[in-house]
């Protein structure tokens, strides 16, 4: 594994030579990167803003697409897998020393709660915070060409405010997830609540996707998500143990029982009850010694 002790070692590579504390890409096209691993020793913030690039970080390995964004803290190790033609992306790398340069609290960056998880983190988001980021860097990389009195300060400014900006959608993300998880967990509650209610009325999963204002492919995606299991399978389960309830009482012929239970014919109740318990519905009744 390659270690790239500074951001002059690393840009190396690309015949850029660096000898500041901190560097804005171009977002021009890439198409050589290392092919061993490297551990970084900076701040990093990529965007990807078009085509898309197979990336492990850590070990793990991912697929990175246009409006998805990697921050990355000193120690990351990365290795760059595969590009496609039109992949290109703008990043900044920065050193912590540098953007703390008369801050009081070194621990600045870490508080913003940037990597979650570990030393980094990748992020899907949409095209107007991407644009944000991208404009950011666009500014940034703009007021670091000037030499002024006062340019290291405004590059720290604009550093942070692209901290701070990434964060937020960080956390816009973060909640607008766990919206959506609080949401699936509700239609699944409500989906088991409508079987409950209407399991002798219809058992097809177009119905209760109805009632839920929901498509039946939605549907089938959450409740297998929720409970492991289909809809059809979470309906069936329901509807045997309604056979098994009906069949316990020996006021009830089987084939009243198919009628209740919205099959065409008792044989094809009988066919549904042994497909599930290997027994047929008289079977039943007679190891039970249920009389009718």
């Amino acid at each position: 594994m390659i270690t790239y002790e500074n951001l002059h070692d690393t840009l190396s590579f690309y015949s850029i030579d660096c000898r500041q504390s901190y560097y804005i890409s171009s977002g021009n096209p890439i198409f050589d990167f290392p092919e061993m691993p490297f551990r970084m020793d900076y701040y990093a913030l990529c965007i990807c803003t078009a085509g898309d690039i197979n990336i492990e970080i850590d070990n793990h390995k991912y697929q990175v697409d246009a409006h998805s964004f990697l921050v990355a803290a000193p120690s990351t190790i990365v290795r760059f897998l595969e590009t496609s033609r039109d992949f290109k992306m703008k990043l900044l790398f920065f050193d912590k020393n540098f953007l703390i340069k008369n801050i009081s609290d070194p621990f600045i960056i870490e508080k913003m709660n940037l990597f979650p998880n570990g030393s980094y983190s990748l992020v899907k988001t949409n095209e107007k915070n991407s644009a944000l980021l991208q404009n950011l860097l666009d500014y940034l990389k703009k007021k670091s060409r000037k030499q002024g009195k006062f340019t290291e300060d405004i590059v720290r400014t604009i550093i942070f405010n692209l901290l701070l900006e990434t964060a937020d959608i960080m956390e816009t993300e973060h909640d607008s997830l766990a919206d959506k998880e609080e949401s699936k967990k509700d239609i699944f509650l409500k989906f088991s609540q409508l079987i409950r209610e209407n399991i002798r009325k219809d058992r097809t999963v177009q119905f209760y996707a109805d009632q839920l204002f929901v498509s039946s492919k939605y549907l089938i995606e959450v409740i297998k998500k929720s409970s492991g299991r289909t809809p059809h399978q979470v309906i069936d389960e329901a509807l045997l143990k309604e056979a098994y309830m009906m069949l316990g009482s020996p006021d009830l012929m089987i084939s009243e029982i198919a009628f209740e239970l919205q099959f065409n014919s008792a044989s094809a109740f009988g066919r549904f009850f042994k497909k599930h318990t290997s027994i047929s519905p008289s079977e039943y009744r007679n190891r039970e010694n249920i009389q009718v």
